[in-house]
């Protein structure tokens, strides 16, 4: 009887952790560059009641008595296909087609990734124009260089190629190459990258080595279109029919408490 006990409990802990996800994802529905994660589950140990070989005769048994002990959160895995490009107004919005991530240099001086590419110009104490996330973070060229135009440039002067190439138009609209192209990584698993606030993503033993797409052969390159910014691939429809599921397995493990409660209370009003 206790076993059930357990096992349902379980199977509760386990599910709340579902519902955090999915209200995680639902949470993240319009951030830039989101994607959605799945809770994933695996069986605890089992414990044998009888094995193949315990008959009353002595005589081999076909199947065995094993009964589970619960459930656990296995993993919360990160989806990574592509979410819908959106318009945006900013000439420093870019949006990543392909498998890429952007590069930006962090406070403490690492690097980390993000698919999110609402970028910003921030001007220096120079005078010049520094290409920086929201936060504030320079974002880094294919050589791991922050990406830095000319002071007094318009936004709405900046050029981007598809290819990440970047450049501007001077005073007299021509075109002057920045001779830097916007970095783009890759990673052999990308749901092995640590996440990190403000979108960020940090390299794992799980995720291996940033690949960059300018130096390493055989990769399928990504491409970048300035004035999108991609958008979560959160499927509103999905998440609450998952919610729903997961709040009828809940239901239905606290439903195996009380009955497994009520059981017990019956057993010991037996000796009475």
């Amino acid at each position: 009887m206790m076993r059930s006990l357990w096992s349902a409990a379980s199977g509760m802990i386990s599910q709340q952790t579902a519902v955090d996800t999915i209200a995680n994802n639902l949470a993240n529905v319009n951030t830039t560059g989101y994607k959605n994660e799945k809770t994933e589950f695996k069986s605890l140990l089992y414990q044998t009641l009888q094995t193949r070989t315990t008959t009353a005769n002595g005589e081999e048994k076909p199947i065995s008595a094993q009964v589970g002990l619960g459930t656990r959160v296995a993993a919360i895995t990160s989806n990574f296909t592509q979410g819908p490009h959106l318009d945006s107004e900013s000439y420093t919005a870019m949006a990543i087609d392909g498998d890429g991530f952007f590069a930006v240099r962090g406070a403490d001086g690492n690097t980390y990734y993000t698919r999110n590419g609402d970028f910003k110009l921030s001007v220096g104490e120079d005078g010049n124009l520094t290409l920086v996330t929201a936060d504030g973070f320079p974002v880094l060229d294919t050589n791991g260089n922050p990406i830095v135009f000319p002071g007094g440039i318009q936004a709405s002067k900046m050029m981007v190629s598809q290819e990440g190439a970047l450049g501007y138009l001077d005073g007299q609209n021509n075109y002057v190459a920045l001779n830097q192209s916007i970095g783009l990584f890759q990673f052999n698993n990308p749901a092995g990258l640590d996440k990190l606030s403000n979108s960020l993503l940090g390299v794992t033993d799980a995720s291996g080595e940033a690949m960059n797409e300018a130096t390493t052969p055989n990769l399928v390159l990504s491409t970048v279109r300035q004035g999108y910014l991609e958008g979560s691939n959160v499927q509103v429809a999905d998440e609450m029919v998952n919610l729903i599921v997961a709040q009828r397995a809940y239901e239905m493990n606290s439903k195996a408490i009380q009955a497994s409660d009520d059981m017990l209370g019956q057993a010991n009003q037996l000796k009475r």
